[in-house]
């Protein structure tokens, strides 16, 4: 087998990211695990699992994480509104940071996508649209009711308490997560927000909640401290709009404008499909090039690297500002850093055991010494 070393390549590179100078360019992409105990609480296994990709200089973004007890969740699925959930996280923190990575924390409302286990606590979107078609069950997702404006404002005020939350866990920053068909990405799509208020028609309408969300982070924790996630190309739970690239354009403007000094912009690839193994032809019109070219900061892209990991050295290489998150292998490769590096091969994923209970595809995987050595 022949070995390279690619120490030299921009993704191996530093980045300032926020107030962490990173020591190259790859991120673990946000993961939902559901291995948290039932009330939403990171235990010893989570503190493992990240430990164990916590490659020093490198940069985590840790899995959707509610930010009220409102919000629904799937089981295992952690939060970040009470004192033991962020004692929980700041085992998983120290972790981390005592192998020298930095940790973000991805903050999560599912909107219509997940209901309250609360049976009094409605399922809630932009607008009273469920997802089309059937749930995994073989039933009508249920139809959501259109938060009022009352009710958007407060949902602010959440998000900036789970963000300050997740700094006295010791995070070094959130993410917002404005991706993946969830409740941020229900308001900026056209196919889930019909309202007619300040918050739905025109893109800026549309965008509003987004922006106020970003602003109340900001304002709690620090533009360093605050990314953003989008999906403009990605059809996932029912999303579509009419026009992503004036949408998303004028997203990405409106931060360049407002926060510039924002720690990154986190886009998702058009290719990227996370139901299947399948690699998404994307339509020749659908790149994330306009949006590189409107945000001057750090710029995270994720998805479809898993395929073809030559992309990511690619892209890192053509854009001085990008980042590279991996998804799908990071999770068989804790080590794929060192991997990508040295021109290692990569270790399979078992899709069967992304969401399951224990250590089974969690923390079981072997790093390239254990795995490969032998055929050096």
């Amino acid at each position: 087998m022949t070995v390279s070393n690619n120490s030299a390549k921009a993704l191996f590179q530093p980045i300032q990211v926020g107030s962490k100078l990173l020591q190259n360019r790859i991120v673990l992409a946000p993961l939902t695990r559901t291995r948290a105990d039932v009330s939403g609480v990171p235990n010893q296994l989570v503190a493992d699992y990240y430990s164990q990709r916590a490659t020093p200089g490198t940069l985590l973004i840790a899995e959707a994480t509610a930010i009220s007890s409102k919000v629904g969740k799937p089981k295992g699925a952690p939060g970040i509104y009470n004192q033991d959930q962020v004692n929980g996280w700041k085992r998983v923190v120290d972790e981390v940071h005592s192998k020298q990575a930095a940790i973000y924390l991805q903050l999560w409302h599912t909107g219509r996508t997940f209901s309250p286990r609360d049976d009094s606590t409605p399922v809630v979107s932009a607008s009273d649209i469920p997802i089309p078609g059937l749930d995994p069950t073989g039933k009508p997702y249920p139809t959501p009711k259109a938060l009022t404006i009352p009710e958007i404002k407060a949902t602010v005020v959440d998000f900036a308490n789970a963000a300050r939350n997740a700094i006295e866990a010791g995070f070094d920053g959130v993410e917002i997560h404005g991706a993946n068909g969830y409740l941020i990405d229900q308001f900026n799509n056209t196919s889930s927000n019909q309202r007619s208020d300040i918050y739905g028609g025109t893109v800026e309408n549309r965008a509003r909640f987004a922006l106020e969300v970003v602003d109340a982070v900001v304002e709690a924790i620090g533009a360093e401290r605050t990314g953003i996630r989008f999906s403009p190309y990605y059809g996932f739970q029912g999303m579509h709009d009419v026009d992503p690239l004036t949408t998303w354009s004028y997203l990405t403007q409106s931060l360049q404008s407002r926060h510039p000094n924002l720690s990154f912009l986190h886009f998702i690839e058009p290719r990227t499909n996370i139901r299947t193994d399948d690699e998404v032809v994307a339509d020749v019109t659908e790149s994330l090039e306009s949006f590189r070219s409107i945000w001057k900061g750090p710029f995270i892209s994720a998805g479809g690297y898993s395929f073809d990991p030559k992309i990511a050295f690619d892209v890192a290489e053509q854009s001085p500002n990008n980042l590279v998150a991996f998804g799908r292998s990071y999770i068989s490769n804790p080590d794929i850093v060192d991997r990508l590096r040295n021109g290692y091969p990569l270790h399979p994923y078992d899709r069967k055991t992304f969401y399951t209970p224990g250590a089974v595809g969690y923390t079981d995987y072997p790093v390239y010494a254990e795995d490969n050595q032998s055929s050096l």
